[in-house]
């Protein structure tokens, strides 16, 4: 409006020389016409000018209003254009496990195709393995239409991949029903080891097939085992027929010729064990710990070796983890790729999600200590369960085995065989005992555990024959089996000095512990009765010279029998038992010096 007001200023001041100019040509004209007709002119302008602003005023506020709806418009584009930008992000951040999840509810065509029209070979363990991953995740996926779909075309080849597992498993065991030369422990470990994912997989999905399984393995390795040990065992009980040893008392006029060398016998890691094809030579010949020893050595070998397979193969484990990172890896899946061409590298929803929403946190579980140890109890529970049902199958598959090898060892301390071969065979039963132990067989430890608490009583009884036939023999009684004498001679006391020797060498040699009560009790009772015989024996003659001479005879005899023996200086009851009879040695010689002064100063 100033501007407006100035220009309509400059225009009167302009139109004043001019009115002069007209004025001074037109000095006629009267003023006051002049003036006004200026001042209409003036009139008009400034009403111009009016009209122009009023103009200008609407077209400013048109503009006004225009701006403003432009503002609104401007601020609405910016709020689509957040909304816009918020549900991009949601997708973008829902995109990853949604394509997992697309992916996880899909079976690839190349695994239907490979456990429909293949084989059972070493390609379906990688591809079994896949299958159960995505039956788990279809199971958990239960919400989820698709998965609901896809169920049933899942089922199928579950049913197929079953049937020919089955056949498959069934088609391994024809080598050990035909062939009584198959190594079942190569088989087992190169072979059914290797397809044990396979089995885990009947084991979760075809209950039933997987019972089969099991049970045709056990019956065919049962007979396998029964066949072999039957004829192993039939074979050494002829040889044992060709050298019959009995039990003999210590008293018995024979002189016994044992052969420290079978005291080797009595560990597991002694001489080798008799081949079956040797049991068919009727010169050959073992003694009969030997014999022992090859049946438990065989035995232990066998049984352990299939309760570690039965344990590994047969065991149950838990379902797999369904691990996002290994499905997206599987050889039967492709990665899946980003928009931008790059592999994604975040893991995989969680299955147990419909939509694999990583927003959602689980809710934190405040642990208790009881809950841990019902935890605890419940999973030692099931350890104990499936500890007891790995048992059973063990001992189904080797029970005619057991039976077998009851008998050959029932056979063998019935009638009860000498004293130092029995000991020899029990020391063999402990050392296996304790190989077995480490080996981690059960079954087998308690089954060996028990033939060797058959054994010690007629161990037992046996030391107690021959402390009775010494008591019967310095009585000058005999009574049995023992040859009915009045007296005793020298040399049926050198040689009852000469068994005692034998057994004593033999005991310890076969005894690492020098408190065991159970055989140096009965040593000490035979050294009781061996030491009243050799001083009833040497009563009966008239001078005391010749008494104590013919006691340090039977000692000297005792004291370098003794010295011989193994383990003399590193054993005790070795060197108490030589102090023993050098005492009883000195005393005797210092009595025959004693007496032979006496009579060299009667003579004199």
């Amino acid at each position: 409006m100033a501007d407006v007001d100035s220009r309509s200023f400059h225009t009167a001041s302009t139109s004043e020389p001019q009115a002069s100019g007209s004025s001074s040509t037109t000095r006629h004209a009267p003023p006051s016409q002049l003036q006004a007709s200026e001042f209409v002119e003036l009139h008009d302008q400034v009403q111009t000018s009016v009209t122009l602003l009023d103009s200008l005023e609407s077209f400013l506020s048109t503009f006004q209003k225009d701006l403003s709806a432009v503002s609104g418009q401007i601020s609405n584009l910016q709020d689509r254009s957040k909304d816009i930008d918020n549900r991009l992000k949601s997708r973008r951040k829902i995109e990853k496990p949604l394509s997992n999840l697309l992916v996880d509810l899909c079976i690839p065509p190349a695994l239907a195709t490979l456990i429909l029209d293949t084989r059972v070979d070493e390609n379906w363990i990688p591809a079994i393995m896949e299958f159960e991953r995505r039956l788990e995740t279809l199971k958990l996926r239960v919400r989820v239409k698709a998965a609901r779909d896809l169920s049933e075309v899942a089922e199928g080849l579950r049913i197929v991949a079953a049937t020919k597992l089955r056949t498959f498993f069934l088609s391994m065991l024809e080598p050990i029903r035909t062939s009584m030369t198959t190594n079942l422990q190569m088989i087992q470990s190169s072979v059914w080891m290797k397809y044990r994912p396979l089995f885990l997989f009947l084991q979760r999905h075809a209950t039933n097939v997987a019972h089969e399984v099991q049970r045709a393995y056990v019956g065919s390795v049962r007979t396998f085992f029964e066949t072999g040990f039957r004829r192993y065992l039939r074979g050494l009980s002829w040889v044992k027929a060709r050298t019959v040893e009995k039990a003999e008392s210590i008293t018995s006029e024979t002189s016994w010729e044992f052969d420290a060398s079978r005291l080797e016998y009595a560990r597991v890691d002694g001489p080798s064990v008799t081949m079956a094809y040797l049991t068919d030579d009727k010169n050959y010949k073992e003694p009969i710990e030997a014999l022992v020893r090859s049946a438990l050595m065989v035995l232990m070998d066998n049984a352990t070796a299939e309760y570690a397979f039965i344990t590994a193969f047969f065991a149950s484990e838990p379902r797999p983890s369904l691990s996002s990172r290994d499905s997206s890896r599987s050889i039967m899946s492709p990665p899946i790729m980003s928009p931008t061409k790059d592999t994604f590298e975040e893991p995989r929803s969680n299955p147990g999600s419909d939509f694999g929403s990583e927003s959602v946190s689980p809710r934190r579980r405040v642990v208790s200590i009881t809950g841990v140890m019902n935890s605890a109890t419940q999973d030692q529970q099931s350890f104990k369960e499936e500890q007891a049902s790995l048992n059973a199958i063990w001992k189904q598959v080797m029970d005619p085995v057991l039976d077998y090898c009851q008998t050959f060892i029932q056979n063998v301390i019935e009638p009860a065989p000498p004293v130092i071969p029995l000991l020899t065979i029990i020391r063999l039963t402990e050392d296996v005992v304790a190989e077995v132990q480490r080996r981690g067989c059960g079954p087998l430890e308690t089954y060996i555990f028990t033939l060797r608490l058959k054994m010690w009583p007629v161990f037992q009884k046996l030391m107690a024959e021959n402390v009775d036939a010494l008591k019967k023999l310095a009585e000058g009684a005999n009574a049995g089996y023992f040859r009915r004498t009045g007296t005793t001679t020298d040399a049926s006391v050198s040689n009852v000095c000469r068994h005692y020797v034998t057994i004593f060498n033999a005991f310890v040699a076969l005894t690492d512990q020098p408190e065991e009560t159970m055989i140096f009790s009965n040593l000490l009772r035979l050294r009781q009765e061996l030491s009243k015989l050799i001083i009833t024996h040497t009563d009966k003659l008239g001078e005391p010279v010749a008494k104590a001479s013919a006691q340090s005879t039977f000692y000297e005899l005792l004291l370098q029998g003794l010295s011989n023996g193994p383990r003399l200086t590193s054993h005790i009851k070795a060197q108490s038992e030589l102090a023993y009879w050098r005492e009883r040695d000195e005393e005797s010689r210092r009595r025959v010096v004693s007496m032979m002064g006496q009579d060299r100063a009667r003579h004199a």
